[in-house]
């Protein structure tokens, strides 16, 4: 018997022979096994084979349920052709009697799988087998249809199927191995083959062959859902069967067809799902879709395709400007939490979509350039709108949050930078949904300036005047920066888990602050500013080093006296142990010198660290010998502004990210007899942004020579001789 893919007959170029010699109970096969195998070995197959007795058979699919599914998919080869109909209809059978109680366990499988792997449409490296919407949820769809309790699109999700394992073919030949994840420089390579243009039309493709089985999938769990809990109610009540075993329709219910509920004006929900109600008039009624769309999203239920289908057909054209009951449903549509993202893909996938915001077309499914990014574009949007709506209730316009976490990276797709792009695009589409013009400059400036906060915050001083004004001159009202701040948490919590961490949460809640306060005296209160207590120890001249171990990782504090040199054998104390450094802050506090790092290592040790530091610090460990910089492929970007801090210059570096960069940086400005004010270190994804407050031994701002030196000398540091 064949199992696996080639029970199935979708064998891929490199796939494996999954194979299982059944015989019945009573058949001793003896040596027959190696005299069929080894034929096979011989030839250079790779084989995954088994010998099982009909009744263990049986057993190992009333065991494991991973079994059980592959065995629905159980194909006879050769040998007693009875046999091998007798163990299908057996593995059905028992599928179906048994799928009420085996049916939670496949979910929570299937959703392991999928936190695990991601989802095909959006992963930045996607798996065409694992991933949500690949090739495994096809099968456990087919699974789902054998139980005869739920059915599917056949013919949608057989097209989507079978071109997806075109292009597992495909990517096979073209890399000659075994695989099902498709790296980033394969895609372009996967576009011939397919009779594609260019890398942009083969992703295009496959992601959207992954939202199709990933829209079936989860329409088809909610309604797998239905029937447990209707199975449930019914145990409870009179414990009468619901389902007919006579009837010659296979799953037929011997209740009644559902019963619309009204809930709202042309709309009612049946079966769990939202549909339109009997006296709706879609050709009358420019708000039904999104009233309908809303009424799902809040309640957690599927919008039902076919009425979204018919709602993008038949239903009115929205005016414009819209008009409010259209407005305010899409807010709520929005700001409805993790009901949104069904209702938004079944908008999508039915094309009732374009008739709201023909707009996301630029950005569906369009690939993310940077790689810290877990979504496409798209789907980075939908999950921005989630976050935000855990937000509404500490910004004063919840409406324009929400609309602002919808479009601040429409801009995306172009040569144009995306949030200067994005504006003149958010700014019309908020006037045609029916904004007034002071809420349209709202939206407007959010989506352009929505990368201000946290780029002004991570690499700025905050107690810098500075800082803050640069943050005030672009939004000048308080309402307008407490709105920022909820969109900066919000796109930073979509990206990726480790784009918001609370260190960066911190130094975006302190600069927003500070520009409310300045704009609003009195709307907040300050928070101090930072100070430790300095040990004893460091006040006689010695170094402390303290490690707290935080979530994935450690911060280490490192206090001492201020000297030209410091921060270089700070930095040189963690490089040297090999430990990645994700974020960094270090202030003057009078004559000392914080610094706080955060690292991904959370086994060091104080004590080992101090001995290193004091043995840089005394000239017993030379860190050059230690920390030799490798060849980039990318240079080093290093520049240098005299004008945007108080009192010092201020100094950028941009760097592949790796151990002792900065330690060559700062070693490189001590060099020149520069001191560093204060530090700020971050890391975006394999990229290090570093930002350094440089002044001369005087605290002067450095002159154009000076200031020109001491690039150079950082430059060189990071490229080598």
């Amino acid at each position: 018997m064949a199992t696996g893919g080639y029970g199935r007959g979708e064998l891929a170029p490199q796939s494996d022979l999954d194979v299982v010699l059944v015989h019945d109970d009573d058949l001793d096969v003896g040596e027959l096994a190696q005299t069929l195998w080894y034929p096979l070995w011989d030839s250079g197959a790779r084989l995954d084979h088994a010998v099982r007795s009909m009744s263990q058979m049986v057993e190992l699919a009333d065991a494991d349920l991973r079994v059980a599914l592959c065995l629905l998919d159980v194909r006879h080869v050769t040998g007693d052709l009875n046999l091998a109909l007798r163990l299908r209809a057996t593995m059905l059978s028992a599928w179906r009697r048994q799928a009420a109680t085996r049916l939670p366990e496949l979910k929570t499988l299937v959703h392991r799988r999928h936190d695990l792997v991601g989802e095909l449409a959006h992963a930045s490296i996607p798996d065409l087998k694992e991933a949500e919407g690949g090739l495994r949820d096809a099968t456990v769809l087919a699974a789902l249809v054998a139980t005869w309790l739920v059915d599917v699109p056949h013919v949608e999700l057989e097209r989507a199927r079978r071109e997806l394992l075109d292009v597992r073919d495909v990517l096979h030949h073209v890399t000659g191995r075994a695989t099902d994840r498709v790296a980033p420089e394969v895609w372009g390579e996967l576009a011939a083959p397919l009779g594609l243009a260019g890398e942009p039309a083969v992703q295009l493709a496959v992601r959207g062959l992954g939202r199709q089985i990933t829209h079936l999938s989860r329409l088809t769990w909610r309604r797998v859902d239905g029937y447990l809990a209707d199975s449930q109610t019914d145990s409870r009540t009179d414990g009468r069967a619901t389902r007919s075993e006579g009837s010659g329709q296979p799953g037929t219910s011997l209740r009644p067809g559902p019963q619309l509920t009204r809930i709202t004006e042309g709309v009612a929900i049946a079966g769990g799902e939202v549909v339109l109600d009997s006296g709706a008039r879609p050709d009358r009624d420019p708000a039904l879709l999104l009233r309908a769309a809303a009424e799902a999203a809040e309640r957690d239920l599927v919008l039902s395709p076919a009425t979204a289908a018919r709602l993008a057909r038949d239903g009115a054209e929205l005016p414009d400007p819209w008009p409010a009951e259209a407005r305010q449903s899409l807010v709520r549509l929005l700001a409805a939490g993790r009901g949104l993202l069904h209702v938004w893909e079944t908008l999508e996938m039915s094309g009732a979509l374009d008739r709201v915001l023909p707009e996301w077309e630029r950005i569906k499914l369009l690939p993310h350039a940077s790689v810290i990014h877990r979504f496409t574009v798209d789907r980075h949007v939908i999950e921005t709108c989630m976050e935000a709506s855990r937000l509404i209730r500490t910004v004063p316009r919840p409406d324009v949050l929400v609309v602002a976490a919808l479009l601040h990276d429409i801009g995306k797709g172009g040569p144009t930078e995306h949030s200067v792009a994005g504006e003149p695009i958010a700014r019309a589409i908020a006037a045609r949904m029916g904004f007034a013009a002071g809420e349209v400059n709202l939206i407007g400036s959010l989506v352009r300036w929505h990368l201000l906060l946290v780029e002004t915050a991570i690499s700025r001083d905050p107690d810098d005047p500075e800082t803050v004004r640069r943050v005030t001159s672009r939004l000048p009202t308080a309402e307008g920066v407490s709105l920022l701040m909820a969109l900066t948490e919000a796109d930073a919590r979509a990206t990726a888990a480790k784009a918001w961490t609370r260190w960066r949460s911190g130094l975006v809640h302190r600069v927003g602050t500070a520009a409310m306060a300045t704009l609003d005296p009195g709307s907040v209160q300050l928070p101090p500013r930072a100070r430790v207590e300095v040990p004893r120890a460091v006040r006689r001249g010695r170094v402390s080093v303290e490690v707290e171990v935080v979530e994935d990782g450690a911060r280490v504090t490192v206090i001492s006296p201020d000297r030209i040199g410091l921060l270089a054998d700070a930095a040189a104390m963690l490089a040297i142990q090999r430990t990645s450094v994700r974020a960094a802050r270090a202030w003057t506090q009078g004559q000392y010198v914080v610094s706080v790092w955060d690292v991904a290592d959370d086994s060091l040790d104080a004590k080992v660290l101090r001995q290193r530091f004091e043995a840089l610090a005394g000239g017993n460990l030379n860190a050059r010998t230690r920390l030799r910089p490798p060849k980039e492929a990318l240079p080093p970007t290093v520049g240098i502004r005299p004008d945007i801090a108080s009192g010092a210059s201020l100094l950028e570096v941009r760097a592949i990210d790796r151990p002792g960069v900065l330690h060559l940086v700062l070693a490189a400005l001590a060099g020149l007899g520069l001191t560093v004010r204060s530090a700020h270190i971050d890391t975006l994804g394999p990229q290090t942004v570093d930002v350094f407050y440089v002044q001369e031994a005087q605290a002067e701002v450095l002159r154009d020579q000076r200031a020109a030196a001491a690039v150079a000398a950082v430059r060189a540091a990071l490229t080598g001789p």
